[in-house]
């Protein structure tokens, strides 16, 4: 995928802040934003945004999948078109790769050239967070401080769509007071997936069960990763089996939401049997 040169460094940009971030972790959107004004790039959050479609996309469901790109399209593209912003930054490699690799085949296949070539265009200036500190910016030092051992895992559309993993790493090695410590099979899939983890959910666990007890081989305090999905899976993975380290998005840990000390929770959750969840009514 052909990116964008900037002949000068950009001065501002749209946030794709994704579902996920948008819903459940905000933290996480407000610690990339702030990343990103720190570093003297002004934000700009377009609020009627809303899903990428990569959900549907996943499902087969490609008209679905078009008529969220289409609107993706009409919200972000006029930004980058009339130099209102120079890029699109989000803080997930998912969202960003469904954005950039799968919008154009698909307006390809329902023959809309003109959009493709539209999302084409987009697709130059999109970046993941990361990516986007380090290969545009070039920043390898964001300020962070934080005392503690932290294992990178690199989440399947970062690592293998996006081809992203040196950056990642390249900032958390600039964390002051942070060891970086080896994850074991670290780029091996945590079994998420999306809908995998619905529709295959005994295979996806049991994924999730390896990444865990990965990370508990590796002595790490957390996981340091780049999108909340993965993260979200891990988590739940680490607390089912009774493991104290946690999942943290990049973005909390370089910006300095988690405090100066990492340290897992001083009680883990108890390990849970391996059955299905059930309401009390």
């Amino acid at each position: 995928m052909h990116k964008a040169s900037f002949q000068q460094r950009p001065k501002r940009v749209a946030l794709f802040v994704t579902c996920m971030v948008d819903m459940l972790y905000p933290g996480v959107g407000i610690a990339a934003c702030e990343l990103l004004e720190k570093n003297d790039v002004e934000v700009v959050f377009p609020e009627e945004q809303t899903c990428c479609g990569q959900p549907a996309f996943n499902a087969g469901y490609r008209d679905e999948a078009r008529k969220l790109a289409r609107r993706f399209l009409a919200i972000f593209a006029p930004l980058v078109e009339s130099g209102e912003v120079d890029a699109i930054v989000a803080p997930s490699g998912s969202c960003a790769t469904m954005t950039s690799h799968f919008f154009e085949p698909i307006f390809h296949e329902s023959q809309e050239t003109d959009l493709a070539h539209q999302a084409e265009r987009l697709a130059s200036v999109t970046f993941e967070l990361t990516e986007f500190l380090v290969d545009v910016l070039g920043i390898v030092d964001t300020g962070a401080q934080l005392q503690g051992k932290a294992a990178y895992h690199p989440c399947c559309h970062l690592y293998r769509e996006l081809g992203v993993d040196r950056q990642p790493r390249t900032l958390l090695d600039g964390v002051e007071g942070l060891e970086v410590v080896d994850l074991p099979h670290a780029d091996d899939c945590c079994g998420f997936g999306g809908l995998f983890a619905i529709k295959n959910s005994g295979i996806s666990a049991a994924m999730g069960r390896a990444k865990a007890s990965n990370a508990e081989q590796s002595g790490a305090d957390a996981i340091a990763l780049c999108d909340v999905s993965c993260m979200t899976h891990i988590n739940g993975i680490l607390s089912r089996e009774g493991i104290a380290c946690r999942a943290h998005h990049i973005a909390e840990i370089l910006n300095n939401h988690l405090g100066r000390t990492l340290r897992p929770p001083s009680q883990p959750a108890p390990a849970q049997p391996d059955h299905p969840r059930r309401w009390d009514v």
